[in-house]
C-alpha cells in the first residue's frame, strides 16, 4: 500500500537539501561557536549565515533573531520574557484559539506569577476581531498575543490591524507564526509585530529548533541563565546543525513560496469541494477563504475523530483530528468549542493538510477513502443504537 501523508500542519518531512547541509555540519563543523580558535569561528560563521537567512525571509535584521529549541520555547520566551520585565503593568491579552504553547503558558503565568490574563473570543469562523482586542486593552496591559493562523482550522488572523492598535496603545504585540512562516509572505517591517515565533519542522526543516523574532527596542528578559549566548536572550551552547537546517529551510521556503503556496491552495480547495460533495452533512471549520493554503478542516456528524484517524490510517492516509500536540485527548478541541460548535459535532473533527509532495491523484484517492470510511462508521453507529 502506498502511504499518503496529509498531516503537514503537524510536521513536515525534512527537505533533502536541509538534511545534506546538517550532515555536513555534523561531520565537519564540530567547534563551539563561543570558542575563538578556528574551529569555533567556523561554527560561529555557520550560525551567523543561518541567522542571515532567517532574517532575510521575514525582512528582519539578523540581530533581531533569537534561536530557540522550537515554537513552544519561542512562545514561552515571548510571553514570560515580556511579562518578567518590571514596568508596572501585569496584563496579558490572548485568544481562545491559541496553541497550547501560548494558552497554557498564559494560565501558568496567571497562577504562579500573578499575571492578569484576559482571553478574547472569536467568531464562528475563528476570526479574532481587532475591536475585541481594543476593548480589552487598558492601562495594565503589557502584552497581546494573537496567532497569525490557527493550526487546527487554518483561519488567518488580521494581525496587521491588531498590531497597529497595540502600537497606538504602547502595548507589546506577539504573534505565533509557526503555521504561516514559509507559507505566507511575512514582512516584519510592514506588519507591526514586536515578537514572532518560528518553528523549523513546519516548513521542511528539522525538529527541535526554531526562532523568536524580537524587534529592536523590545524589552524582554531571558528565561534561563548561563553563558550569555544569543546576546543573553537565550543562553546555552547553540545547536549548530539544527540552526543551519533552519536557515536552509527558510531560504528554500522563501524561494518556493510564490509557486508552491498557490499550488497547495488549489489542492486544499479540491479537498474541501470533494469532501463536501461526497460526505453528507460535513461542516467546514474555519474561514472559507482567509485560511492557510494547505489546510482543510471539517467536523463530520456521526463520527469521532479518533475513529476517523484509525480507519483512514488503515486505508493508507495520515491525517489528524486537530493539533498533534493534543492527540490522545478525548475531549473536543478548545478551538472548535470556541467557534460555538456543539460538543458532539466537535468530536468528529478532521484536519487534512497537504504539502509539497501532495498530488491531485492523492487528493482524489483520499476523498474516495473518506467517503467509504464515513459511510461505514455511520452504519456501525446506527446498528449500535
Amino acid at each position: 500500500m502506498d502511504r499518503v501523508y496529509l498531516d503537514h500542519a503537524a510536521t513536515t518531512p525534512v527537505d533533502p537539501e536541509v538534511a545534506e547541509a546538517m550532515t555536513r555540519v555534523l561531520r565537519e563543523t564540530h567547534g563551539n561557536p563561543s570558542s575563538i580558535y578556528a574551529e569555533g569561528r567556523a561554527a560561529r560563521a555557520a550560525v551567523d549565515r543561518a541567522r542571515d537567512e532567517v532574517a532575510a525571509a521575514i525582512n528582519a535584521d539578523p540581530s533581531e533573531i533569537v534561536f530557540t529549541s522550537g515554537g513552544t520555547e519561542a512562545d514561552n520566551l515571548a510571553l514570560r520574557g515580556v511579562l518578567k520585565v518590571k514596568d508596572g503593568r501585569d496584563g496579558l491579552i490572548t485568544t481562545a484559539i491559541e496553541h497550547h504553547a501560548v494558552i497554557d503558558t498564559a494560565r501558568d503565568l496567571e497562577l504562579h506569577a500573578h499575571v492578569r490574563v484576559d482571553v478574547v473570543g472569536v467568531d464562528r469562523y475563528g476570526v479574532v476581531h481587532p475591536d475585541a482586542i481594543r476593548d480589552a486593552i487598558d492601562d495594565r496591559t503589557s502584552l497581546v498575543s494573537v496567532m497569525h493562523a490557527n493550526n487546527e482550522i487554518g483561519t488567518i488572523e488580521p494581525i496587521a490591524e491588531i498590531g497597529a492598535l497595540c502600537r497606538d496603545r504602547g502595548v507589546t504585540f506577539h504573534s505565533d507564526a509557526v503555521q504561516t512562516v514559509g507559507a505566507l509572505d511575512i514582512d516584519v517591517r510592514e506588519t507591526p509585530v514586536d515578537l514572532l515565533s518560528i518553528n523549523a519542522h513546519k516548513f521542511y526543516g528539522p525538529k527541535g529548533v526554531g526562532a523568536l523574532y524580537v524587534r529592536r527596542g523590545t524589552r524582554i528578559a531571558t528565561m534561563q541563565t548561563g553563558g550569555g549566548q544569543e546576546k543573553g536572550r537565550r543562553t546555552g551552547t547553540e545547536n549548530v546543525a539544527g540552526i543551519v537546517g533552519l536557515g536552509v529551510a527558510m531560504r528554500i521556503a522563501r524561494e518556493r513560496r510564490a509557486t508552491e503556496s498557490p499550488r497547495q491552495s488549489i489542492l486544499r480547495d479540491r479537498v474541501i469541494a470533494g469532501v463536501e460533495a461526497r460526505v453528507p452533512d460535513t461542516v467546514l471549520t474555519g474561514h472559507r477563504t482567509e485560511r492557510l493554503p494547505n489546510n482543510a478542516s471539517f467536523c463530520i456528524p456521526g463520527t469521532d475523530g479518533e475513529s476517523l484517524i484509525v480507519a483512514l490510517d488503515l486505508e493508507g492516509f495520515a491525517v489528524s483530528s486537530g493539533s498533534a500536540c493534543t492527540s490522545g485527548e478525548t475531549e473536543p478541541s478548545q478551538v472548535l468549542l470556541a467557534l460555538g460548535l456543539d460538543r458532539e459535532l466537535a468530536k468528529g473533527s478532521l484536519r487534512v493538510t497537504v504539502g509539497r509532495s501532495t498530488t491531485e491523484a492523492q487528493v482524489d484517492r483520499f476523498i474516495d477513502a473518506l467517503a467509504r470510511v464515513v459511510a461505514r462508521l455511520r452504519d456501525s453507529a446506527a446498528v449500535a443504537v
